[in-house]
């Protein structure tokens, strides 16, 4: 069985754009996060990759909405938490597709 790659054995990825898919399905109340732990545990990676000059994209979701996008679902507050956590600025997109996706991704600077 092979073994798990880890961000030791990835060549160079100064500017190029890393794709990590996240769980940040974390307890929100009043728009505000309550409980960052998965938030944290993400952190050392992100910042792995950062200090290795990566444009870190976060892909995740967060609750279940059964009609299509709801404002109570939304990843704003938790982006908000992760600035905080990562003690940096933490950009946020309103959609993972199309023009808001690709715009957001184009103007991102390398670490």
């Amino acid at each position: 069985m092979a073994a798990f790659k880890t961000l030791d054995d990835i060549g160079n990825i100064s500017g190029k754009r890393v794709l990590v898919r996240v769980d940040l399905n974390v307890p929100v109340s009043d728009g505000k996060v309550t409980d960052a732990t998965r938030i944290e545990r993400i952190a050392p990676t992100i910042a792995e990759l950062s200090a290795k000059g990566a444009k870190v994209i976060l892909l995740a979701h967060f609750g279940r909405p059964k009609d299509g996008p709801s404002p109570e679902f939304s990843l704003e507050p938790i982006a908000r938490a992760a600035a905080d956590v990562l003690g940096r600025p933490v950009g946020f997109a309103s959609d993972c597709v199309g023009d808001v996706a690709g715009s957001a991704i184009a103007a991102m600077n390398k670490g």
